[in-house]
C-alpha cells in the first residue's frame, strides 16, 4: 500500500427517509477542520434511494463533493449492500480519512468496511487531530471505562478510519448556497444471500425533541425513588424549557425511555454555552 496515493477526508453521511442525522453534519463540520490542515478536500458519502436532493445541504455544511450512489437497493439500511458500496468507493477515489457517527447504523457498517478494505478502525472518539510531524489522524476515545483517554494512529495503512458519538463535534456554520461536485460511480449492487429482507419498517412517533438537541436538561437517577417522581422533574423541566434525561439505572428499572439516557451507555450530550 502507497499511503500517498489515499487523499481526502470523507464523511458517511447517515440519512433515513431523506433526513440527514445531526451526526452527519458534526461530522463534517470537523471533516472541514481536518481537510484545511491537511490542504485536501471533503468529500460526502451519500447512499440511498432519490435523495440526490440532500447534496445541497452537505455543500452548505463542508463538503467540496458528494460521492452519490443512488439505488433501491439502498432505501433502507441493509449491512451488505452499505458495506459493499462503500468498499468500491474506497476502491475507487482512496481517501485518507473516513468518519463515521457512533449509531447504530454507523456502528454495524464501519467495522464491516474496515475489515473490508484491511485497515484499522477507532470507535467512539471524542477527539481528532492531526500530528504535525506525519500528517496523519490522532484518533482519542476514553479508555478503561473512561478513566483514561488513549490516542490511537494508524501509521501504515489507509484510509484511517474513526466513529464518533453524536453530539461530541460541532458543525460550522452554515455557507448558504454553497455547491458541491457530484459524483455518481456505477456500483453494482447484485442481491446475495448475505441480503437482508426489509418485510416491514415500523416507525415510533414521539413528541418531544432528542436530548442531544436540548440546551438544557433536567437529569434524574436512581435517588429519585419511583417512576412517580420524574413528574416533579418534568414540571421543572417545563419552566425551565428544558428536557428530561436519566441514568441507565432508571431506563434498566423501566422508569423512563432508553432514548433519554445520557451517560457513557446512553447519549453523549455537548454542554451549549
Amino acid at each position: 500500500m502507497n499511503i500517498q496515493d489515499y487523499k481526502g477526508v470523507y464523511v458517511f453521511v447517515q440519512q433515513v427517509d431523506s433526513q440527514i442525522s445531526g451526526v452527519s453534519y458534526e461530522l463534517l463540520g470537523k471533516a472541514r477542520e481536518l481537510a484545511d490542515t491537511l490542504n485536501t478536500e471533503v468529500g460526502a458519502i451519500l447512499l440511498g434511494s432519490n435523495v440526490e436532493k440532500l447534496a445541497d445541504s452537505l455543500a452548505e455544511y463542508g463538503a467540496d463533493t458528494v460521492i452519490l450512489v443512488d439505488s433501491e437497493e439502498l432505501k433502507e439500511y441493509r449491512t451488505e449492500p452499505y458495506a459493499h458500496a462503500i468498499t468500491t468507493i474506497v476502491e475507487k477515489y482512496k481517501p485518507e480519512i473516513i468518519l463515521y457517527g457512533a449509531t447504530a447504523i454507523g456502528r454495524d457498517l464501519a467495522p464491516r468496511v474496515s475489515a473490508r478494505v484491511k485497515t484499522g478502525l477507532t470507535a467512539d472518539c471524542t477527539k481528532l487531530d492531526i500530528d504535525e510531524q506525519s500528517k496523519g489522524l490522532r484518533m482519542t476515545r476514553p479508555a478503561f471505562g473512561g478513566n483514561i483517554m488513549a490516542t490511537i494512529i494508524s501509521p501504515e495503512h489507509r484510509p484511517q478510519m474513526a466513529t464518533v458519538r453524536p453530539g461530541v463535534m460541532q458543525r460550522i456554520s452554515k455557507r448558504a448556497g454553497a455547491k458541491a461536485k457530484i459524483e455518481k460511480p456505477q456500483i453494482e449492487l447484485l442481491a446475495n444471500n448475505k441480503y437482508v429482507e426489509v418485510t416491514q419498517v415500523v416507525k415510533k412517533v414521539v413528541s418531544k425533541i432528542d436530548i442531544m438537541d436540548a440546551k438544557i436538561l433536567v437529569s434524574g437517577g436512581r435517588g429519585v425513588g419511583s417512576k412517580e417522581n420524574f413528574a416533579l422533574l418534568k414540571g421543572l423541566a417545563d419552566v425551565l424549557g428544558a428536557e428530561v434525561s436519566c441514568s441507565r439505572a432508571v431506563v434498566d428499572a423501566g422508569w423512563i425511555e432508553k432514548d433519554q439516557q445520557v451517560g457513557q451507555t446512553g447519549k453523549t450530550v455537548r454542554p451549549h454555552v
